[in-house]
Formats: structure tokens, sequence, C-alpha cells
């Protein structure tokens, strides 16, 4: 009797631990069953990023990510939740799991690429070198012995380091002061303690437009590579990858990306 009280016993055990494994594996394996049931996804960002996502004078969120990712998400009834993270640490965010995605203008890259899945490409972008006029540098050469700023963790400092010899090798001490946020990069800039931020034209052109003097700016066009926007997520996420490259399709179709893209960029892209 005892041996089949303990046989049972096991037995209920290890039936637990198959369905305590298989939530694991829900959860880690693939968020899409949480998130259809949950009916919340959630999305970091960095709320500095202009306009992709960044908080307005009234603390609410806008832009073009916070826009389309809406979208793609109302389309499954499912709301988009958006979480302030450190930019820097984005990839350990979503491999911890305190996000589902990275959505905010999120440049594919090769070395991103083997840390997380990327959706379908819904932009392009590209790095530009933001100086202030009156220094009167209007190439990249006009850098040399001068001060650069970059984000931390953003396709610029990227691209800095993957190709020293454009711009990284000019700059004084060869290396770059890195900052939290384009934001604070423009403080220094203005106040003369930088000389040039290597940044996203997308938040420099809406920035510099939205400054009380964008005659003060001068923007040089250097010859990094053209970057693609994506969204980010865990590799093992391919039903979640499959839903977003299914709803980016249909809003292209529909028109929707085209009134977005005309909104905050004032033009579409083809």
């Amino acid at each position: 009797m005892k041996r089949r009280i303990l046989l049972a016993v096991m037995v209920v055990l290890a039936m637990a631990g198959f369905i305590i494994s298989g939530c694991a594996r829900e959860t880690v394996s693939n968020s899409w069953p949480r998130i259809e049931r949950t009916k919340k996804v959630v999305i970091g960002l960095d709320d500095t990023f202009v306009p992709m996502g960044f908080r307005q004078k009234n603390g609410q969120l806008a832009g073009y990510d916070i826009d389309l990712a809406k979208a793609v998400f109302k389309r499954y009834g499912i709301k988009a939740d958006f979480q302030t993270i450190d930019w820097s640490m984005k990839e350990t965010e979503l491999k911890n799991q305190t996000i589902d995605l990275i959505w905010n203008g999120y440049s594919v890259t090769p070395e991103r690429k083997e840390k997380v899945a990327f959706s379908d490409n819904y932009l392009i972008n590209h790095q530009i070198l933001v100086t202030k006029t009156k220094s009167q540098i209007n190439s990249l050469q006009d850098m040399k012995g001068k001060t650069l700023g970059v984000q931390t963790g953003s396709s610029g400092a990227f691209d800095l380091d993957a190709q020293p010899k454009i711009l990284k090798n000019m700059i004084a001490n060869k290396t770059p002061i890195l900052y939290d946020t384009f934001n604070d990069a423009f403080i220094d800039l203005d106040a003369g303690r930088i000389q040039g931020i290597l940044m996203d034209e997308v938040y420099a052109r809406y920035y510099i437009a939205h400054k009380a003097d964008p005659s003060s700016y001068h923007i040089v066009n250097d010859p990094f590579p053209p970057e693609d926007f994506a969204v980010g997520m865990r590799k093992s996420d391919n039903v979640l990858r499959g839903k977003i490259n299914a709803g980016l399709k249909a809003l292209k179709a529909d028109g929707t990306i085209a009134k977005l893209q005309k909104k905050w960029f004032g033009k579409v892209e083809d």
C-alpha cells in the first residue's frame, strides 16, 4: 500500500513538473499565448527619442513608433504598454523578459542580430553629424581634434567603432563623449563643450526644426551606410514576429504607414 501511495505521489509531482515546465516554455519560448491572454504587450523605449517615441510637455508619449505600434496591435485587440528603459541596457531588458519588444528607432546591425530577432524593416535612417553653424564645421575632416558626442548604445556609437577611419581617428583623443540621451548632448553642443554630435537623422531634423533658431545648427552628411529600423524581440518569439510582420504589411497596404510618415516626417519614404 505504501508503495502504491508513494508511486501515486511521484506521478502527481511529475505531472506538476510537466505543467510548470510547460508554463515556463510559454514565457521563455513563445510570448504570444501570454500576450494574447493578457491583451498586453510591453514595449521598451528611450522616451527622449523624437520623433519616434518621446514625452510631450503634458507627459504623454507620442511619436511615429508609438502610433505604429498601437496600430499594429490594435488589429489583434492588444494594448501596447510602453516602458521607459536605459537604452544601453535594451537587449538585457529583453533577455530578462522585463519587456517583450524593443520598438524605438531600433537599427538593424550584425551585432544586434546575434542577440535579438528583427521584424521586417519599416523605415530607413541615416547617421549624420550635427554641429553649430558658427563653428564652421562643414565636413567630417573639420572635426579633426574636435570633441564629438554620441549616445551610449546608439547606432552612431556602433558605426564610429566599426569604421574608425571615417571619423573616430580624427576626433580629440580618438574617443567620443558618451551621453545617456541626445538631449544631454545638445545641451553640451549649445554650450560649446562639444563641437559635434553623431546621431540619427530622424531625431536631428525633427529636433532642429522645433528649436527657436534652426539656422544655428548645421548638418553634415557622412558616408556611414543607411540603416533599417525594425522591431527587436527574443529569437524564440517566432509567432510574435509573424504577427508584427503581418500587421506592418497590412498597414502599408491600407495607407496607414504613409499617413504616419506624412504626419511625423512631412514626407513618405519609398
